[in-house]
């Protein structure tokens, strides 16, 4: 009896038809940045939300302006500027709903304030008062994230905490393309899809990583085609263009809050300010390049449908530009007073329940604080020496 004859051998046969686990075809992105604005489609879109959105980018802008000066004045210790990418900041804040939640990035203090953070709130942080100058849960709007990518798991996370509960709950996480080349944008994508977590995936593709331009980092098609190696969609629209982002996002977060898992979005958007008020923009690129998306302005876009329409006017204009100066204004004027701080506050909100190595830290910091208090060392000796 040879080998091949014995009983529970292995045998040459064919293996059964491979079928892939997911249609790949639906979660192909689009071929082209999905556009409304200039288009057929602007038509159908709500005027009362174009008025939403222009009110907000102006004020956006207004916004990143003056904490860029801020930066100049001392007042801020760094600012990365979202300026070019109003129109991605807005969105995302506009399509959630109040039980939702909003995961940013460093970047995206544009998105936490027009969710209705308190602008001085979302700049605690790049002010060196804070790790976070507001509630995470009050607000619903995650810690703003320094690290790369690391916002994403913990938005899977929620998500996914949220389904368990019967919550209907949307996670909505913003990141850069310069994230996506780290292992969290993976894990989250991964976990996510497995899961079907209700979790969107904004990516804001500016062009650089700091100051590594996006070909270097993937050699994808689009990041949004990213989505179909995970089993998610994919979508891909033009950033600068608020109406469709808001759009394909609204239809991200609809989607998620059926059940029917997470999308990756990547809007193509640019950013036209340094990396940081720290950065110097014009080592990487070059000033022609800045110019033509310039040309391609979130806000100009807006403003010539709207005025096409005839739903924006000279006196709207003015008023909208009054509104986003007297907040530029209000910023300004609170920023410019000097915090309070206490050295103490430095234990607060560390652990629920502090460690004793922290109660002895804690206590440590006490005992100097009150050396301090009672004045340079010798003073009170002389003051008893005469009593």
């Amino acid at each position: 009896m040879t080998v091949m004859e014995q009983r529970g051998a292995y045998r040459p046969t064919p293996p059964p038809a491979w079928q892939p686990r997911t249609d790949p075809t639906p979660l192909l992105p689009d071929a082209l940045p999905h556009r409304v604005l200039g288009t057929e489609a602007a038509a159908q879109v709500d005027p009362a939300l174009l008025h939403r959105l222009y009110a907000e980018l102006v004020r956006g802008r207004r916004y990143n302006t003056q904490a860029t000066a801020l930066t100049k004045q001392g007042r801020l210790a760094v600012y990365p500027s979202s300026t070019g990418q109003e129109a991605c900041e807005v969105a995302a804040a506009l399509v959630l709903e109040d039980r939702d939640w909003l995961f940013p990035s460093y970047r995206d203090t544009l998105a936490a304030v027009a969710r209705g953070l308190d602008p001085v709130m979302a700049l605690t942080l790049l002010r060196g008062d804070w790790h976070t100058g507001y509630d995470p849960r009050e607000h619903r709007v995650a810690p703003l994230c320094t690290p790369l990518a690391t916002q994403l798991p913990h938005a899977v996370g929620l998500a996914h905490a949220a389904r368990l509960k019967g919550d209907d709950v949307v996670a909505l996480a913003m990141v850069g393309d310069g994230g996506t080349s780290e292992g969290d944008f993976h894990e989250a994508l991964n976990f996510a899809a497995v899961w079907q977590a209700s979790v969107v995936f904004l990516v804001q593709n500016n062009g650089f990583a700091i100051s590594v331009p996006l070909a270097k980092q993937t050699a994808a098609p689009s990041l949004a085609h990213k989505a179909v190696g995970y089993g998610m969609p994919g979508r891909l629209v033009d950033g600068n263009d608020a109406a469709a982002v808001h759009e394909v996002l609204s239809e991200a977060v609809r989607h998620a809050r059926a059940g029917g898992g997470p999308t990756l979005v990547e809007a193509v958007t640019y950013r036209v300010d340094a990396h940081t008020n720290a950065d110097d923009a014009t080592r990487y690129r070059v000033d022609s390049e800045v110019e033509t998306w310039r040309a391609h302005d979130p806000i100009a876009l807006l403003e010539r449908e709207m005025t096409e329409r005839g739903l924006l006017d000279e006196d709207r204009v003015a008023a909208v530009r009054e509104d986003a100066e007297t907040m530029a204004a209000d910023l300004r004027q609170r920023m410019n007073q000097d915090p309070v701080l206490d050295p103490m506050d430095l234990f607060a909100h560390v652990y629920s329940e502090p460690t004793p190595q922290l109660r002895e830290q804690e206590a440590q910091l006490r005992a100097e604080l009150a050396a301090e208090a009672h004045g340079p060392a010798g003073t009170h000796g002389s003051e008893g020496a005469g009593r």
